[in-house]
């Protein structure tokens, strides 16, 4: 019997390879964007106007405090009775996207409020602007506090996009729920689905390692 439902799964390969393809072209496409808009956020909140930083505070706790499903749900199923129609791909980047950068977002604010007050005060009697303080002080200082979260808030994101198969995209969870009705044995195709996302997440999971060693070495000689 087992013999058999390894012999289905093999023929599944191609589809399986697919699925994976789907989840990692999402992931990078809503990691590289959710990056640059979740640093533009959380640099707006701590240097732009208060208003502004109550807008993206609000949005931010909005999205963080609601389930996923439900936020690619409104996406994909309510924009359209507004006239926006989007198709499952597109939608699932939007919801993969916003909430990566609000995640990144508040990433960006806690290293940017971790620089020492003296430091900004002291380039600030040096005569440079809001954002020429920003970028030659306050980032250079804020990563080394923003990079070991930062990478863990990416191997969050490849497991949240998992989520898109609710909304029929073939990723690799969809193909564990396709492959799953030719071989019905849950307990082994999902572990193989899990084997997938650790093969795709685990080299992320050592960068994180090896940047949090850093940053509490760097922590230790600056204490010492």
């Amino acid at each position: 019997m087992i013999w058999q439902q390894l012999e289905s799964l093999a023929g599944s390969y191609p589809l399986a390879m697919r699925g994976l393809g789907m989840t990692v072209v999402l992931s990078l496409i809503a990691l590289v964007i959710g990056t640059l808009i979740g640093f533009g956020l959380g640099i707006l909140r701590t240097a732009g106007s208060r208003v502004l930083s109550t807008v993206i505070g609000a949005w931010v706790d909005l999205i963080r405090g609601t389930p996923f499903l439900v936020q690619i749900f409104l996406i994909f199923f309510i924009l359209p009775e507004l006239g926006v129609e989007l198709d499952a791909f597109t939608a699932g980047i939007i919801a993969l996207t916003n909430l990566n950068a609000c995640f990144i977002c508040e990433i960006v604010v806690a290293g940017i409020n971790s620089v020492p007050k003296g430091q900004i005060e002291a380039a600030l009697a040096s005569g440079l602007s809001k954002w020429q303080r920003m970028r030659q002080v306050v980032l250079p200082q804020a990563m080394r506090v923003v990079l070991p979260p930062l990478v863990g808030q990416y191997v969050l994101l490849i497991k949240d996009s998992s989520v898109v198969s609710a909304i029929g995209l073939t990723d690799l969870t969809r193909v564990g729920w396709l492959v799953v009705q030719r071989v019905p044995n849950g307990l082994l195709v999902f572990a193989l689905v899990g084997v997938g996302y650790f093969v795709v997440c685990y080299p992320l999971i050592l960068l994180a390692r090896r940047l949090e060693r850093r940053m509490s070495a760097a922590h230790g000689e600056v204490q010492l």
